[in-house]
């Protein structure tokens, strides 16, 4: 194996049913770019250690999932606005002088996928409505508040966790409980589902969009079914909506970029292949 070749991988525990292998090792082949890229489970006890000393892996760099994503940023020497924003990193690479840097890229992956299916989605930025207040929702919220939307509505069951990130994001967020979601609904432009509802095997999102404005852009980040419940009641009545899958994808890009130089595109044919494997499609 040359000396020359660099290699990356997906870091995490357990990181067996990650895609990313796929997604990367599918630009590879199209770029015809001597690399690899591979999973490499790391126990949570190793996890600073591991990469505070990312070379020694003879790694070039390393995509992060559950559950080491603030460790990785505690890890880091620099760290990019929106994983600094986040207290979390999910794309580790080494620059020139071999310092370890730190990205958060799951905002990204939400604009990226909305920019690609939906152009011109925030060229008249109001209100967004985010269901959810886990690490997605606080990824989302950041994204929005990127794009200058003037109001970003943050709706959970346990308002105290909406709350908090309200207070990390300022006067253009605001917390609300699950019951007042009728009544913000009429006010929105854009509702993103952050939330595990309506995924395979978990319990469905309870929700009516009659109060739904007929132009607000409808997303589900949730992407097994590929059209959840909420996508097929927006289309029903005619709302345009975006799924998940783009999320996913486009998050790899800037982290492709770092490790072996080409900025990859998402095009329907990476879609479709990692659609097929989750068994989302046949």
């Amino acid at each position: 194996m040359s000396e020359n070749l660099k290699r990356a991988a997906v870091t995490g525990h357990p990181v067996a049913h990650s895609r990313s292998p796929l997604i990367h090792g599918y630009w590879l082949k199209k770029h015809g770019i001597q690399g690899e890229y591979g999973r490499v489970d790391v126990a949570p006890e190793e996890a600073a250690g591991f990469y505070r000393d990312l070379a020694a892996a003879g790694l070039v760099g390393v995509n992060v999932t559950v559950p080491h994503k603030e460790t990785a940023a505690d890890a880091c020497d620099q760290l990019d606005d929106a994983a600094k924003k986040m207290g979390a990193a999910n794309t580790l690479w080494l620059d020139d002088d071999r310092r370890l840097c730190g990205a958060n890229t799951d905002g990204l992956g939400f604009l990226g996928n909305l920019d690609q299916l939906a152009p011109g989605w925030d060229k008249q930025a109001g209100t967004a409505l985010v269901l959810g207040a886990g690490g997605a929702a606080r990824a989302i919220v950041w994204a929005l508040l990127s794009r200058q939307f003037t109001k970003v509505h943050i709706v959970n069951r346990t308002i105290e966790k909406a709350q908090k990130i309200s207070d990390e994001f300022g006067s253009k967020t605001n917390a609300q409980g699950w019951d007042k979601l009728g009544m913000l609904l009429g006010e929105t432009d854009l509702l993103v589902n952050t939330t595990s509802l309506g995924m395979t095997g978990k319990p469905p999102l309870d929700i009516d969009l009659d109060g739904l404005p007929k132009h607000a852009l409808v997303n589900d980040i949730v992407y097994a079914p590929m059209e959840t419940e909420l996508l097929k009641q927006a289309a029903a009545k005619g709302n345009p909506t975006v799924d998940g899958i783009g999320m996913l994808l486009h998050q790899a890009v800037p982290g492709f970029e770092r490790w072996f130089g080409v900025r990859p595109d998402v095009t329907e044919e990476l879609r479709t292949l990692v659609l097929k494997d989750l068994g989302v499609i046949s």
